[in-house]
C-alpha cells in the first residue's frame, strides 16, 4: 500500500507539472474544456505508467474519445508481447469514482442474479447473491428461466435483450422452472446489497478423508470481513481434520493482491512458509518499486496437492492465486475451460472524477513463471454443472473432483447428457461474462 502511495504521488507530481505546462504552452487564447483537460491527464499518467508505454505513439490523440474509458479501451492496441500475434492488454479502464467505490467495495445494486445458458434455449441461475433481491426471494443457483418480462424468447439470439433485462433494468418479471420442474413467477425490483465472500463452504467425507470445499466469489469487498471469512473458512476446515481442500473460482474474476497474499498463505503447504510466493514488476521508469512477497504461512493446514474449480472467468488475482503455489503444491484445476489469462495488474489512478486503470505491471512466481496470457489448461475438462446448486456432490465439476480424490482418476463418464457449448452459445456467454470484472488491483486498505 505504501508502496502505490509512493508511485501515485511521483504520479501526482507530475501531473501538476503537466497542468502548468499546458497553460503556459497555450497561446491559442481559447479556454481548454475540463473533459480535455481531464483526457490530458489520463494520457500523461498512462504514457508514464503503462506497461507497454512505449509502444504508445506520439499521435495519439486522448481528446478524440468521448470519455476515459474509451481511451483507455484504445490504450489496449499497444501491448505487443513476444510469442504473441495479437495485443496481449484486453483490461485497461477507466470508471467513475463513485461507481468504483461500490464495486471495490463490495456494494452492487441491482437484482442479484447472474445467469449463463447452459444450452440453447436453457438459460440458468449461476449465482445469486444471498443479500441481493433475488437471493431475498429465494431464488437458487440452478433453476431456469423461461420467461422474462412475459417473453419466452429464452434464446442465444436475444442475449442482448436478455443482457439489458437482468443487468439494466430497474425491475424485472420472471418465470422459474425449479428443479422439481414446477414453476414459480417474482418479480424483482434492483436495490443495493453487500456481495457475500464466500458463496459456501463445507466439508465432506471422502473414503477415509475429509473435503473442504469453498466457493469464493471475488477479491473484491471489505478487506476485515475477507480476512474474517478466510479464518472462520481455514479454522473450520483445520478443526475438522481435512486432508485436501477444494477452492472454486470459476466466477471469480479477481480483485485485490493483498486478498491473494491472505488466502495463498492459508493454503501453501509449511515447506513453502518464508519462501517466495511472488515478484511484482513495473516498466523500467519504475524498476525502484519492483517488489518480491514471501510467504508468511497461517494455520495448520499443510496440503501437499490443491484442487481449483475454474473457467474461463476465473481471471487476474485468481489465476495469480493458483501460480503462486504452483511451485510449492500439486496444483489440479477442473472446469469447462481454461482459465481467463491475466498474468498482469493495475491500481486506480484517480483523474477529475473519474479512476484510470492502465496495466502497471507483471507477475511471477518462484520458477519464474508468469506469461499465462492464453490462461491456465485444464487436469480435467468437464461441464459446468448450472443445473445443481452450490455444494451439490453431483453438481459435474465437484463430483469430477471428488472422484478424483476417492479413487485416484476423474469422472469419465457423466450420469447426464454431456453439455456441449454451441458457437452461439459461446457468443451468447462471452456477452453475458462481459458484465462481471475481471482484474488485478495491488492497492488495499488492511
Amino acid at each position: 500500500m505504501n508502496q502505490m502511495k509512493t508511485i501515485g504521488g511521483i504520479l501526482l507530481a507530475g501531473s501538476l507539472l503537466f497542468f502548468t505546462s499546458c497553460r503556459k504552452n497555450d497561446r491559442s487564447g481559447g479556454d481548454t474544456s475540463t473533459a480535455d483537460k481531464i483526457k490530458d491527464t489520463a494520457i500523461s499518467y498512462t504514457r508514464d505508467i503503462y506497461l507497454w508505454y512505449n509502444q504508445i505513439p506520439s499521435s495519439f490523440n486522448a481528446r478524440s474519445y468521448s470519455d476515459l474509458n474509451g481511451m483507455m479501451e484504445a490504450i489496449r492496441t499497444y501491448s505487443q508481447e513476444p510469442g504473441f500475434t495479437n495485443p496481449v492488454d484486453r483490461w485497461s479502464f477507466a470508471i467513475k469514482q463513485a461507481e468504483w467505490d461500490n464495486v471495490s467495495g463490495g456494494i452492487a445494486q441491482d437484482f442479484g442474479l447472474n445467469i449463463f445458458f447452459r444450452a440453447e434455449g436453457d438459460l440458468r441461475v449461476r449465482i445469486v447473491e444471498p443479500s441481493s433481491p433475488a437471493g431475498q426471494a429465494g431464488i437458487r443457483r440452478g433453476w431456469r428461466i423461461t420467461k422474462i418480462n412475459g417473453s419466452t424468447n429464452i434464446t442465444t439470439s436475444n442475449a442482448n435483450a436478455i443482457v439489458d433485462a437482468i443487468y439494466y433494468s430497474s425491475s424485472v418479471a420472471l418465470t422459474f422452472q425449479k428443479p422439481d420442474n414446477s414453476l414459480v413467477d417474482i418479480s424483482l425490483n434492483a436495490g443495493t446489497y453487500q456481495e457475500k465472500i464466500v458463496m459456501l463452504d463445507s466439508v465432506y467425507t471422502v473414503g477415509a478423508g475429509k473435503v473442504g470445499y469453498m466457493v469464493y466469489n471475488s477479491f473484491l469487498g471489505d478487506s476485515s470481513q475477507t480476512v474474517n471469512e478466510f479464518a472462520r473458512v481455514m479454522n473450520r476446515f483445520i478443526s475438522q481434520g481435512v486432508n485436501d481442500v477444494v477452492v472454486d473460482l470459476r466466477y471469480n474474476g479477481g480483485g485485490y493482491v493483498a486478498y491473494q497474499n491472505e488466502l495463498a498463505n492459508y493454503l501453501v503447504p509449511a515447506a513453502g512458509n518464508g519462501q517466495l510466493m511472488m515478484r511484482q514488476q513495473y516498466n523500467d521508469k519504475y524498476t525502484q518499486f519492483n517488489t518480491t512477497t514471501n510467504f508468511n504461512k497461517k494455520g495448520t493446514l499443510n496440503l501437499p496437492r490443491i484442487f481449483f474449480i475454474v473457467s474461463s472467468n476465473t481471471a487476474s488475482a485468481s489465476e495469480l492465486l493458483i501460480n503462486n503455489l504452483k511451485p510449492y503444491a500439486q496444483v489440479v484445476l477442473v472446469g469447462p475451460s481454461r482459465t481467463y489469462g491475466k498474468p498482469v495488474g493495475y491500481f486506480n489512478i484517480p483523474v477529475g472524477d473519474w479512476y484510470i486503470f492502465p496495466v502497471s505491471s507483471r507477475t511471477t512466481n518462484k520458477n519464474q513463471e508468469g506469461n499465462y496470457f492464453d490462461g491456465f489448461a485444464l487436469n480435467n475438462t468437464v461441464a459446468d454443472g448450472l443445473d445443481k446448486d452450490w455444494g451439490d456432490i453431483t453438481e459435474t465439476c465437484l463430483a469430477s473432483v471428488m472422484k478424483y480424490i476417492g479413487t485416484g482418476a476423474f469422472r469419465m463418464a457423466l450420469p447426464e447428457e454431456p453439455y456441449i457449448e454451441s458457437p452461439a452459445v459461446t457468443t451468447a456467454n462471452k456477452r453475458i461474462s462481459s458484465q462481471s470484472f475481471k482484474g488485478m488491483v495491488t492497492a488495499v486498505k488492511f
